[in-house]
């Protein structure tokens, strides 16, 4: 948790001082994105919400997802990570929106990922998508490598 609270930290800084504000869409990381950056001191300036987006249910009561935006999409791949990533936006009015979405295993997930997939999204004046494999059975070291590249992306996006 330490090295998420230190990018979080960095994260915290640059929406503060831009007034910026963001919303997290999470699945297999389960929290620990939101729970880094609500650790630094001052979240309430920038941290607006969030939800752990785990199951069906979740995606259309949270997210207001329906199954017909699903066409041709499906979880733990980059055009869902970005429909999540711009959904939480919107939903939340925000400046940002930040995504993930995978299989932290130890096995695969019925999609066909190999445990250690992980597609992550940022929405917001810069879009971006990126794919973690980490070749790992290990959940919790997935858990923790998934959260720490999210946070790591929006970091480089923030500029």
């Amino acid at each position: 948790m330490k090295e998420l609270v230190g990018i979080a930290e960095q994260i915290a800084a640059k929406l503060i001082a831009r007034k910026q504000t963001i919303a997290i869409a999470e699945s297999s990381t389960g929290g620990l994105i939101s729970a880094a950056l609500l650790s630094v001191p001052g979240a309430s300036a920038y941290f607006l919400g969030g939800a752990v987006v785990y199951t069906r249910d979740a995606r259309q009561l949270l997210m207001d997802i329906p199954d017909d935006a699903m066409k041709g999409i499906r979880s733990a791949s980059e055009p869902y990570a970005k429909l999540l990533a711009s959904q939480v936006r919107q939903r939340f009015a925000t400046d940002w929106g930040l995504s993930e979405t995978g299989a932290t295993g130890p096995t695969g997930n019925r999609y066909g990922d190999a445990a250690g997939h992980s597609c992550m999204a940022v929405a917001g004046p810069a879009q971006a998508v990126f794919t973690l494999e980490t070749g790992s059975g290990d959940r919790q070291a997935n858990m923790d490598a998934f959260a720490s590249t999210a946070l790591k992306l929006l970091l480089q996006n923030l500029g």
